[in-house]
């Protein structure tokens, strides 16, 4: 796996992006559970095709700071950049940008699992 691969995901803000709309607040903005789900596409998409047959990634910690309001029609590109890749473990830094307006920033952590053996024990902790 390349040490730094890179992937820009964009979305215009609709109506069902909105924090009103997914309940996590009361206003017509881009919500943050939106903002974490679009981060976390772009970390997909940089690590896409990169992964052993047979396995995926799941994300598994997430840090994000929400710092601008973002209005119905906007449009953001997140970009998630792979940092650092140790054994299993895949971290990456993120961004959420209006133009030239930083909308959101932080960190992401996937693990690279067998998509089979995963999809045995869902709900299920290991040594249970």
């Amino acid at each position: 796996m390349p040490d730094q691969r890179t992937a820009r995901i964009r979305l215009t803000v609709g109506e069902a992006d909105t924090a009103s709309s997914m309940r996590s607040g009361d206003v017509p903005v881009l919500a943050t559970p939106r903002v974490i789900a679009l981060c976390e596409e772009a970390a997909c998409a940089a690590v896409a095709g990169t992964l052993d047959p047979g396995t995926t990634s799941v994300g598994t910690w997430i840090e994000v700071e929400h710092l601008a309001p973002t209005p119905i029609g906007a449009s953001v590109v997140a970009v998630a950049t792979l940092t650092r890749a140790d054994g299993r473990r895949l971290e990456f830094d993120l961004t959420v940008s209006e133009g030239d307006a930083m909308v959101a920033r932080g960190h992401h952590r996937r693990q690279v699992v067998d998509r089979a053996r995963f999809l045995e024990r869902p709900g299920r902790h290991r040594g249970t």
